[in-house]
């Protein structure tokens, strides 16, 4: 038979039921002041997160832009309105609000480039310091003779544009955070964009089938020189490989006389080439290669002929540049970056003992004729004449091999099948994507680094 409760357990019994109602209410009440708070956070930054995320758009859209046309079209002059084409670009961007999208802000106005409170900047961007500075100069540095160290350290190079999108004017709302006292955000956001040296190199950028060996266009500290060099092995004497062939295949295939031939006086590389990669190359002297190389210089080029039909001007070539361990190109050498010089002579592909495959006129860089002592009609020369004429050339031009040694200095049999080039020394088209080496070349495409 059940046992009926006394008083006291009875009133023990309500008290603990009591309490675990209590306890379940209190609980409730704490999880919802725990979860709203959080709930309330998770919403805000997370469309904090998508504004922020917006004005990055903005900021990097901006300063890409502006980077992309930092320079003019040949390289000569930085461009001015490089800050109207950042501001249009960051500005075109939207970001996130309660009510849909809203411009950015940014704060310029045109003819504007320094000032703390100045958002569309030119100037230049270093990566030691990781810090970039404004510069009002439209004139461009030296590429030339001068360490990668002493280019990231003048401010006078101009290599970058900074951009910075902001949300103040209609700052970013929140949703539930105005109830703690929190009514709306100010974001900003900042980007700065870089030109370096050419690296990659889009199709047909490039000119001949042929590749420079980087270490013939450095000087002895690694700078690349505006000092002469002369291109492909001779086959004797203290001259070596300054270049090697290429069928420009990425990844490497065999560059054989079939596949480079078609590439002479062609549309240059029909792929893109990507730096840092190896491409086809082959050194040493590839005769009918060689040979349909120097028909396109007399005949095909559209250059100015003498009467004999060699050219009187130089030859203009853009071409990639390769590692050359001990100036020794591989079969599939590392592409690095790119180069622009001018082809003055090409010697015919045998031997030149009687010194008549020589030029008695060259259009300089200065654009000043030079022309022999003893004139321009090689055939009335002797010998002598033309051997001295020869050196007259050399000399003037500064021709030297890979080890310094006058190119004038050098016997018949040593000059036989060479090509004589000069580096180009001024500014070139931008061409190719950021991030090759310097030689002289400044990329078209930037990359951001902030």
């Amino acid at each position: 038979m059940k046992r009926a409760m006394n008083s006291a357990e009875y009133i023990n019994s309500t008290i603990f039921k009591n309490d675990r109602g209590v306890t379940i209410v209190l609980v409730v009440l704490l999880m919802f002041f725990l979860i709203f708070p959080l709930t309330v956070l998770v919403i805000d930054l997370s469309h904090l997160y998508f504004v922020r995320n917006e004005l990055h758009n903005a900021a990097d859209a901006g300063a890409l832009a502006g980077a992309r046309y930092l320079y003019n079209d040949d390289g000569t002059l930085v461009n001015v309105g490089a800050n109207q084409i950042a501001f249009d670009a960051a500005v075109a961007n939207k970001a996130l609000s309660k009510s849909g999208l809203l411009a950015v802000d940014v704060n310029w106005n045109p003819g504007e480039n320094s000032g703390a409170d100045i958002d569309v900047q030119r100037g230049h961007w270093s990566f030691a310091s990781k810090i970039f500075s404004a510069n009002d100069s439209t004139a461009p540095v030296d590429l030339w003779n001068v360490s990668a160290a002493e280019l990231d350290s003048d401010p006078n190079f101009i290599n970058a544009v900074r951009v910075v999108a902001r949300r103040q004017t209609f700052p970013a709302t929140s949703f539930f955070a105005g109830i703690f006292g929190f009514n709306d955000f100010k974001l900003s956001v900042e980007a700065v964009a870089y030109i370096g040296f050419a690296g990659s190199i889009p199709p047909e950028d490039v000119d001949q089938p042929i590749a420079i060996c980087r270490e013939s266009i450095l000087d002895a500290a690694g700078n690349y020189s505006c000092a002469t060099g002369r291109m492909i092995n001779s086959g004797g004497g203290t001259t070596h490989n300054t270049a090697a062939w290429t069928n420009f295949t990425q990844p490497c295939a065999t560059a054989t006389p079939p596949t480079m031939s078609p590439l002479v006086c062609g549309d240059g590389n029909p792929e893109f080439l990507n730096f840092g990669s190896g491409m086809g190359t082959v050194g040493g002297m590839q005769d009918n290669v060689y040979n349909d190389m120097r028909d396109c210089w007399m005949t095909t080029a559209n250059l100015n002929n003498d009467s004999r039909g060699y050219p009187t001007e130089p030859w203009v070539l853009t071409l990639p540049v390769i590692e050359c361990p001990a100036n020794n190109p591989s079969p599939c050498s590392k592409l690095v970056g790119v180069v622009t010089l001018t082809v003055v002579w090409i010697k015919q592909s045998g031997t030149d003992p009687h010194w008549n495959d020589i030029p008695s006129q060259m259009r300089q860089p200065n654009n000043v004729m030079w022309q022999c002592s003893h004139g321009i009609d090689v055939e009335s020369m002797t010998e002598a004449q033309r051997q001295e004429c020869w050196g007259e050339f050399t000399d003037n031009f500064e021709l030297n091999t890979a080890d310094d040694t006058p190119v004038g200095d050098l016997s018949a049999s040593d000059i036989q099948k060479t090509m004589f080039f000069l580096p180009e020394c001024e500014a070139h088209e931008p061409t190719g994507t950021t991030g090759g080496q310097n030689f002289g070349v400044l990329a078209r495409i930037p990359v951001l680094v902030k």
